[in-house]
């Protein structure tokens, strides 16, 4: 399936707009990566683990996305999007949202 975070997919034009779809997931800090990112605000630098976390929960998302977009027979993604937000002490979630199309051969 082809994803973009444009409008439009290089070749193809848009046939149908086939709605919104959405992934996300919800993910918490664990003790390790906490004793960590505290050592880190003494000395500075990148939190590793938090990267790790946030990479991993974007490819979560994406992929739930991509599986809704799959069951409504779409061929792409376009305007994809992620965005974050505290659910609770310790706790984000991370959305990817975008819109299914369906794809026709540009000519």
């Amino acid at each position: 399936m082809q994803v973009s975070s444009t409008e439009t997919i290089a070749g193809y034009r848009v046939t149908q707009t086939l709605g919104v779809v959405t992934g996300n997931v919800v993910r918490s800090k664990h003790i390790g990566r906490d004793i960590m990112a505290g050592l880190k605000t003494i000395i500075g630098g990148e939190i590793a683990g938090y990267t790790e976390m946030l990479a991993e929960a974007r490819e979560v998302a994406t992929q739930r996305m991509l599986v809704q977009a799959e069951q409504l027979g779409a061929d792409a993604v376009v305007n994809l999007r992620f965005t974050t937000s505290a659910i609770a002490q310790g706790m984000s979630e991370m959305l990817a949202y975008g819109t299914a199309v369906k794809l026709g051969i540009e000519v």
